[in-house]
């Protein structure tokens, strides 16, 4: 069998907007690549979304909510505060809470805090259920503490739960990755997140993307990416 040269091993790169140099689509001041997905966008498409965003339903209130958010809070609001706002201008009053058992002290605490606001709040831990990872299919080995009930994550169980309580609007605390995806999939509300997960970095994920220069080279070089057997 022929190995194949690491360059040819990479996968085609297709210009989008990561390739896009004047970013012209927020001020329209520069001139746009040939590939710009802007001029390229169906004008019905765009003509329709505008519609929607004109009228009185949900999607509209969400985006005018988010953009008056940005517009008078810009760098002065933090995230907490901003779901605050979020809630309030949608009005939402119901707000489910979808949270990791290791940040469940961080969600008592925004708890306190929509309470405070005057929002009622009802929150799902991820490990609800308590069905032991062996159950779907998983082996021992792969349980961070071997030959315990160490209970599977159910995000989906935790979105029907919060469907149950009829939320608003739903808020994620340090889903892991992927179960956030399958919370997504099975909640009726919108769904924000307010902490993304990444037991590395403190819950902040895009200090590795800072560092692919120094300590996170490896980032860039699949080769030498940590072992699963570490």
């Amino acid at each position: 069998m022929a190995i194949r040269s690491r360059k040819e091993a990479m996968p085609k790169i297709i210009n989008s907007c990561t390739e896009c140099g004047p970013l012209n689509c927020h001020r329209q001041d520069k001139a746009p690549p040939s590939f710009c997905l802007t001029e390229g966008a169906d004008p019905q498409e765009v003509a329709e979304i505008v519609e929607l965003l004109q009228g009185d339903n949900l999607d509209a209130r969400m985006a005018h909510a988010s953009a008056e958010i940005e517009g008078m809070y810009y760098g002065k609001a933090t995230r907490v505060e901003e779901m605050v706002l979020f809630a309030k201008r949608i009005g939402a009053k119901r707000i489910g809470v979808a949270t990791c058992l290791g940040l469940i002290q961080e969600a008592r605490t925004f708890v306190k805090v929509l309470r405070a606001n005057d929002l009622e709040a009802f929150t799902v831990v991820c490990k609800v259920g308590s069905v032991d990872k062996t159950e779907i299919g998983l082996s021992e080995d792969v349980k961070v503490e071997k030959g315990s009930h160490e209970a599977m994550c159910n995000p989906i169980l935790q979105a029907k739960m919060l469907n149950a309580r009829k939320s608003d609007l739903n808020v994620l605390i340090g889903l892991c990755v992927g179960h956030d995806a399958l919370f997504n999939k099975y909640s009726e509300a919108p769904v924000t997140t307010l902490v993304a997960k990444d037991r590395v970095l403190g819950h902040n994920p895009v200090a590795a993307l800072y560092q692919t220069n120094s300590y996170y080279r490896r980032l860039l070089d699949p080769a030498k990416e940590p072992k699963e057997t570490l």
